[in-house]
């Protein structure tokens, strides 16, 4: 008779530490899958978005040319790269909150940490360049360091993304070697061009 309460008492006992067991495989089991998925927030709207900026930046680079207003040609594509930026960090963040993908951890933090680097590399050459008036390497420099950008972040993401960023390596490789004449066709084709492609892509088959 006294055995029954005393195995009541141990089941009382076991439940909490069983339950307490369960959650945290549940939560270890829930954070490996953050870490070792993609980032699938990449906006493929925001991307058509930045390659329409493109396209009107390298139309009023038309009416300043770098050969003769290099200054007015670096503030157009600074604003458009500013606007980009910040259309492509709404619709990012509109994507996420639809998937319910975070972007403070998990495959957006590596995305991230892995994406900024070689921006940041080119805002300093940026600056480095135009103070020296060495306006001519802008262009391909933007399309290397933005290829590189986009492929070391893409490891994080959708096939699509890495693949856009070798693209865009090899048209600032092509531009690195082209007449500095041929500067604006590169960048319409990198900025204007491939975002419009690969957001499209992206759009269709990623949810937006």
């Amino acid at each position: 008779m006294t055995q029954r309460p005393l195995l009541a008492s141990q089941a009382a006992q076991e439940s909490p530490a069983l339950h307490d067991r369960a959650a945290d495989n549940i939560r270890f089991i829930r954070d490996t899958m953050a870490r070792a998925g993609a980032f699938t927030s990449v906006s493929g709207v925001g991307m058509i978005g930045a390659g329409a900026m493109g396209i009107v930046a390298a139309g009023l680079g038309v009416w300043s040319p770098i050969d003769r207003t290099p200054r007015r040609w670096l503030a157009v594509w600074l604003a458009a790269a500013c606007c980009a930026v910040f259309l492509s960090s709404i619709t990012i963040r509109a994507k996420a909150a639809r998937s319910h993908q975070s972007l403070s951890a998990g495959p957006a933090r590596r995305f991230a940490l892995a994406f900024a680097p070689p921006l940041v590399a080119g805002a300093v050459m940026t600056v480095a360049f135009a103070s020296r008036g060495q306006f001519a390497l802008l262009a391909p420099m933007w399309l290397v360091l933005y290829g590189a950008a986009v492929t070391s972040g893409g490891a994080f993401s959708v096939r699509p993304v890495p693949v856009m960023g070798v693209a865009f390596l090899a048209l600032g490789a092509a531009c690195f070697l082209a007449p500095p004449a041929w500067q604006p066709a590169f960048l319409i084709a990198g900025f204007g061009g491939l975002h419009l492609i690969f957001g499209v892509l992206i759009a269709r088959q990623y949810g937006g």
